[in-house]
Formats: structure tokens, sequence, C-alpha cells
């Protein structure tokens, strides 16, 4: 057996050595290659940042190409040659499969830099950005598919059974589709929702109750950031099936009411002249709008609606905030007889 062993390094001697060479050989003119590029380019041009994506699984292909350029020149009756070259194989198929998704990744970078959130373009650079990242990650998901398939084909195994899996590819297809129906519902869920657009990458949104942002998207769920920075992952199909608010679907803009009770004896124009002074004052408020109305009364007291706009979701709730407190501080110090009472007539009998 060490006599067996001794023989097929001797046999291995040479072929190895220029197969490590030629493999050595390839990475270093790479890794130049790469370097000299990468000097002479710019950082944001969009054959660097493809080539950026895909470097290291490009340096993998290239060596592997070589070393099964190197077995192919080697004598036929190497002993475990066979072997060595399946599995050369397989990874180069692995690696080609790695490549390709890198690449495919790289298009949302290559889309989103071309497309920057402009003033007064950020609706298109969104809804760009949105299309792109669901239709990346579902050729993603076929890539790795195909490359998986290919990978398996190199074993003789799996080529025989290819009739027998052609026979029952019925009934298989149907229990596969049954099992993976939640997956495949999530997917054509994705695939609708980056056609029709009822929300982008950081659209404020209402849903369950709680205010967010969409802050991420991928190919079954969304990720949306809950104001107080809590993080709701949502299946798609959700947003098929049930209703949810928009509050940035064409533009930002939002118009923030404030409602405060008051006594019947209190001087609207009062509160409408200090509620304008607020406004003058804030920079939140974007001067398009400011309205007020007594909306309701009771037995007891009146209701007054404050209405007020501001560009987006975040100073609309601080300029709400920001004016129904100096209101009340208004009527503290200036009509204080004018909150809310309760009356009560006391009779003798």
């Amino acid at each position: 057996m060490l006599e067996a062993f001794e023989t097929g390094v001797r046999a291995w001697l040479w072929p190895g050595g220029s197969a490590f060479l030629a493999v050595l050989t390839t990475y270093a003119i790479y890794r130049l290659a790469l370097a000299v590029f990468r000097h002479f380019s710019e950082s944001r041009t969009v054959l660097r940042l493809f080539l950026d994506a895909a470097a290291g699984a490009l340096g993998v292909v290239f060596c592997l190409l070589a070393l099964t350029g190197s077995l192919k020149l080697a004598p036929p009756d190497l002993p475990l040659l066979s072997a060595l070259q399946q599995t050369t194989t397989l990874l180069l198929l692995l690696a080609i499969t790695w490549a390709a998704v890198r690449l495919t990744s790289a298009i949302g970078d290559v889309i989103v830099a071309l497309n920057p959130v402009l003033e007064g373009h950020w609706k298109r650079a969104r809804k760009v950005e949105t299309q792109t990242r669901f239709l990346v990650r579902a050729l993603n998901i076929l890539i790795v598919i195909v490359g998986f398939g290919a990978a398996l084909m190199t074993f003789e195994s799996v080529q025989h059974m290819g009739a027998s899996l052609l026979a029952s590819a019925g009934v298989g297809g149907l229990i596969l589709g049954f099992a993976a129906r939640p997956v495949l519902s999530n997917l054509l869920a994705g695939m609708q929702i980056a056609l029709t657009q009822p929300f982008r990458i950081d659209d404020v949104l209402h849903v369950q109750g709680e205010w967010c942002w969409v802050e991420e998207v991928t190919a079954t769920y969304v990720v949306v950031r809950v104001w107080d920075l809590r993080r709701l992952v949502i299946p798609l199909q959700w947003f098929i099936e049930n209703p949810f608010q928009n509050w940035s679907r064409n533009n930002s803009d939002l118009l923030g009411t404030v409602f405060i009770w008051v006594d019947y004896t209190m001087p609207v124009e009062a509160l409408r002249q200090e509620f304008n002074r607020l406004l003058a004052q804030s920079n939140l408020w974007d001067g398009k709008l400011a309205t007020v109305q007594v909306t309701d009364s009771s037995d007891q007291a009146l209701q007054v609606r404050f209405l007020m706009s501001a560009a987006d979701s975040t100073s609309n709730w601080d300029l709400r905030c920001a004016i129904r407190e100096g209101l009340i501080t208004f009527i503290q110090e200036h009509y204080p007889a004018q909150l809310p009472r309760v009356r009560a007539r006391l009779v003798d009998n």
C-alpha cells in the first residue's frame, strides 16, 4: 500500500506542480489587473461597482478555470484524476453561481447610483430602487436554483434519476406547489407590489396601528421601522390582502390637527391670533394651511380644532405637539377662567 501511495505521489508530482503554478500565476495576474483597474478608475463608476461586488467570486472562478485546464492536460491514467476533475467542475459551477449572484445584486447598487435622490425627483428615484430590489432578489433566487441544479447534474446518479423524476413530475409538482404555497404567494405578491408600487422604500406607512417607515424590502417580507426604532417584519402577502395607510404616496405633505376643549366664555378669536403667532414662529410649519374652527360643542364646553400643514410626517408630529403646548400655556396664563368647568346650581327647598 505504501508503494502504491509513493507511485501515485510521483505520478502527480509534475501535473500537480503545474496545476498549482497555473493557479498561483492566474491569481497573481488577476490581483495585479484588479489593483491596476481600481487605481485608474473612479470608485462610483458602473463597471467599478460591478467589479467591487464580484471581485472575490471572480477570483475563485478564474483560479478554478486555470485548475480545470491544467487537469485536462494531465495524463489520463493518473490515480484519482476523474474524481478530482468532477470535484473541480462542481466547485467551478458553484463559484460561477456565486459570481452571478454577486453581479446581479450589484445591479441594485448601480441603478441607485444612476438615479440619486434629487430635490423634486425623490419619488422617481425611490420607485426605481424599490422595483429593482424586488426584481434582483427574484433573479438571484432563479440563479441559485439553476446553479445548484447544474451542480447536481455533474453526478451520474442524479442524471440517471431523470427519467423517473420526469415520470413523477406531475404529482411531485402538485405536492411541492402545495407545500411551498406561502413562499410562492409572497413571491407573487412581491412581483405585484414591484409593478403597482403601493409603497416604496422610505415611504411613511400606518400599519396595524403603528406609524413607521419602509426600511427594507426582500423577496418575501418587508421590514418597517417604527417611530420608537422597533422593527416590524411583515409578509408581502399581508400588504396585498389588508388595507394600510401610505402617508407619502405622491408627496410627503401632511395635515395635522390639535383639538382643545374650552369653556363657552372663551373668545375664539384670541385663540386664532395666538395660533397664527405660534405658527409664524415655528420653522416646522410649511406656510400652506392654518385654520381654526369650532367643530363640536357639549353641554359643558366647546371643541376647537386647529388645522395646520407640514412638509413631512415627522415635522407634522413635532409641530402638533408644540402648538398644543403653546395653546395650553396661553390659556393658562391669559384665560385661566375659560378652561372647561362643570356648572351646578344649588336650589333651596
